[in-house]
């Protein structure tokens, strides 16, 4: 990807200042003007000394937030510019009990947590345990899940199982991202921000004019940043941890006739740039001097270093592209028809080194080529005491990934494929009914269908292993080809829900709601044992593993409280998860991975999220969640219940999230404005290891994350009047104020592979400038 003039840029943005501050200087006196991107109506409240009542579409249709019986937490277009949230990753802690993560070597994969529940496997074969969806369309893998999502209107996270309404795959909960609708009338905003590192990100936002029946609109962001990672003359490449990605999205209503309306909707994400770099932070001497590298040791280091030294070829690009179209149909004034049809792609390629250091020590890749189309007929409808919604959902996928490495010099080297297919059906519904005023009575019920298709090719030539040796280093013994490794199971599962709230006072609802959720079932792609035979290969490939299933209890409270100038919402929850999927890594062969469904677990916990205005325009808001999981029985792989001695992965004890919005000054052009936003996490284990070693096997505490905060800060002069209808944004901010180093991801590679391990840093402080113009 070619990159563009830094020197254009910034003579972009010094053409810019002046437009931001002189023309409000000469309007000083003018009447404020109206501005179609002004913020939305969370703001508004805020200046009449209330928070603004809040709608989501949680269940299917549009409800207050203060009485959805069901924990949710949903931030605005206000909060999301405010506080920097471009995709899913930034969301982290944003919500109780939420925790997102990029893989590691990563920037575009996600690992995301709801209440203790994840998957940390990023390959294609493996289900997410959250369901991501933008504008009604679930994303269907964790590869190139985190993308930008140009002009976010809306963010809903649905905590719990939702596996009525959203089925498969939200184990855990669900993520709703909705764009924002094309207005119908001229506007838009243009935003350009500089930071350290060169950093350079432009956004465009534009809103046409109706035209017949027509209303469209168009946004585009593009981000540069060097890495903050530098590297040596000999390295294999001249940075890591850069930035480098583009976003465009085009949004177009079609008023048919009077109740059909079309919602066509088109986005693509372009990420080329380097990846995080893989640091080396634990490696056996006598391993590695056994093996002829003696010196790797010497590389490691527990601390976030920003210089490296590396030889493999280092790359990650991820192309994303999706198409939706939403039709919805007003029969009459109860009942409404509405189809979401969605088709998405993704290409995605990286290269890593996976020992972070000059030494030839383990080389990898993976090309990825992955499809969805999904299909959801709903009908929703309502009368004088019943809510109801029914619906036909298909899900459709197919991906294949190419996975060469390469070990000790090219001593040891691997042809690792895999494809995968599915076909899922489900019919789904859920009523509403209020026998009197305060009570509502909840059931619904899915049953889902589904067929998993995989093909695994196997080929292997290694001085280790006699059955994978060959004379012809470029030659491989073919352990597994897809003639005769290509399984095919169906999975089905009934997932129910149930609630009864009860709103004692329109300030004071209360729920308890009971809920199950499932993840899918599958084939392990990616095991492979050189040690073995062909036969005894494709017999762990053909063994599928179970889906993974939760029910989940949950007591909750709504409060609005001080007249409206705040909310406090409380849950609790008990949580029975069954037939916990896990990915135990031998750290033998082509990724060495053994795939078991492990056991039981039990989960509960606590979460309070509340919001205050403390006085018109300043806004208080935090989230806390506690969190205890146990494992009830857990599996190893000679069949021993080692429960007891078993890590729970990507769940911290706490998390606590504050953040206060406030304006500072009111001047006659313009308001000043300052944000400040801390995210804390506990501790948290990152694989499924042993807490007390027993045998020499993976360790948990060698790949814990520790507590760590990260405070950002903002300070924005906003609304400034430019003349006509145009306003104006000055922002300073800064990321990671207190230059927080803490390695918050890992890769373990366990005792088969000498202890070693590598880690991925939080990244370093970052500053800079941004500068807005809305119209």
């Amino acid at each position: 990807m070619v990159r563009i003039d830094r020197k254009r840029r910034l003579g972009a943005m010094a053409a810019l200042l002046p437009l931001l501050v002189t023309p409000a200087l000469r309007a000083q006196d003018a009447p404020a003007p109206a501005s179609p991107a002004a913020p939305p109506a969370a703001r508004a409240g805020d200046d009449d000394g209330r928070i603004a009542e809040v709608v989501v579409t949680a269940q299917r249709r549009e409800e207050k937030l203060q009485e959805v019986p069901l924990a949710v937490t949903a931030m605005g277009a206000e909060q999301i510019g405010s506080r920097g949230i471009q995709n899913v990753s930034d969301l982290s802690a944003l919500a109780p009990g939420l925790q997102i993560s990029k893989t590691p070597s990563n920037s575009t994969i996600s690992q995301i947590t709801i209440r203790g529940l994840s998957q940390i496997n990023p390959a294609i074969y493996w289900d997410p345990a959250v369901g991501v969806y933008v504008d009604g369309v679930y994303i269907g893998k964790a590869q190139g899940g985190i993308f930008d999502v140009v002009d976010l209107e809306r963010v809903e996270v649905l905590r719990g199982p939702q596996g009525t309404l959203y089925g498969r795959n939200t184990l855990a909960g669900a993520i709703n991202l909705i764009t924002k609708k094309p207005s119908g009338l001229f506007g838009g905003s243009a935003s350009i921000e500089i930071g350290n590192y060169d950093a350079v990100s432009e956004k465009v936002s534009l809103d046409l004019p109706k035209m017949g029946i027509v209303s469209l609109s168009l946004a585009a962001r593009q981000e540069q940043r060097d890495g903050w990672v530098h590297t040596t003359r000999t390295s294999s490449v001249g940075e890591l941890n850069d930035r480098d990605n583009n976003g465009i999205r085009l949004a177009a209503d079609f008023d048919f006739a009077p109740g059909l309306l079309g919602e066509y909707r088109f986005d693509r994400s372009i990420v080329d740039q380097t990846p995080n770099w893989d640091q080396l932070y634990k490696a056996d001497p006598a391993t590695f001097a056994f093996l002829g590298f003696p010196t790797l040791p010497d590389y490691a280091s527990h601390d976030r270093l920003k210089h490296a030294d590396v030889d493999a070829p280092m790359f990650e690009k991820s192309r994303v592209m999706g198409h939706s179209f939403t039709l919805s149909w007003n029969l009459d004034d109860v009942n409404t028809l509405k189809s979401i049809t969605g088709y998405r792609m993704l290409d995605w390629d990286d290269s890593l080194d996976l020992d972070g250091s000059p030494l030839d020590v383990a080389f990898t890749q993976r090309f990825t080529d992955y499809h969805q189309f999904s299909q959801d007929l709903q009908w929703l409808g309502h009368a004088d005491r019943v809510n109801w919604v029914a619906g036909f959902y298909y899900f459709g996928d197919d991906g294949k990934t190419n996975n060469p490495q390469e070990f000790f010099a090219g001593g040891v080297r691997y042809d690792s494929r895999y494809s995968t297919k599915t076909h899922a059906y489900s019919g789904y519904g859920q009523v509403d009914y209020k026998p009197i005023d305060p009570l509502t009575l909840t059931a619904g019920v899915r049953y889902t269908n589904e067929k998993k298709d995989l093909t695994r090719t196997f080929g292997c030539n290694s001085f280790f292993y006699p059955a994978c040796t060959n004379a012809d280093p470029a030659v491989f013994n073919y352990l597994m080809t897809p003639d005769t490794v290509a399984p095919s199971k169906t999975f089905g599962a009934t997932t129910p829900m149930a609630s009864v709230a009860w709103q004692f006072t329109p300030d004071f609802n209360t729920y308890l709601r009971y809920a199950e959720g499932f993840k899918s079932g599958g084939f392990n792609g990616e095991f492979s044992d050189p040690a073995g035979t062909p036969a005894s290969n494709a017999a762990e490939t053909d063994r599928a593993f179970k889906p993974e299933k939760q029910r989940s209890l949950e007591l909750g409270a709504k409060t609005t409280l001080f007249d409206g100038r705040g909310f406090l919402n409380t849950a609790l929850f008990y949580n029975k998860a069954k037939d916990l999927q896990e990915s135990i890594f031998t750290g033998t062969g082509a990724a060495g991975t053994i795939v078991r469904n492990a056991g039981e677990a039990t989960i509960y916990g606590a979460e309070i999220e509340g919001q205050f205005v403390l006085t018109p325009g300043t806004r208080l808001g935090f989230n806390y969640a506690y969190l205890h999981p146990k494992y009830d029985e857990f599996f190893d792989e000679n069949g021993n219940d080692v429960a007891d001695n078993r890590a729970f992965v990507h769940a911290p004890k706490n998390t606590l999230n504050l953040f206060l919005d406030a304006r500072l000054a009111q001047l006659g052009w313009g308001e000043l404005r300052g944000v400040a936003d801390y995210a804390y996490t506990a501790s948290f284990f990152t694989y499924a290891y042993q807490l007390h070693p027993v045998d020499p096997a993976q360790v948990a505490d060698d790949s814990k994350v520790d507590a760590y905060g990260i405070l950002n800060l903002r300070l924005a002069l906003t609304n400034v009047k430019l003349g006509g209808t145009a306003t104006g944004e000055l922002a300073l901010w800064c990321r990671n104020v207190t230059d927080e180093d803490t390695a918050n991801n890992f890769i373990d590679f366990g005792p088969g592979f000498g202890s070693l391990t590598v880690a991925n840093f939080v990244d370093p402080r970052t500053f800079g400038i941004t500068g807005i113009v809305r119209w």
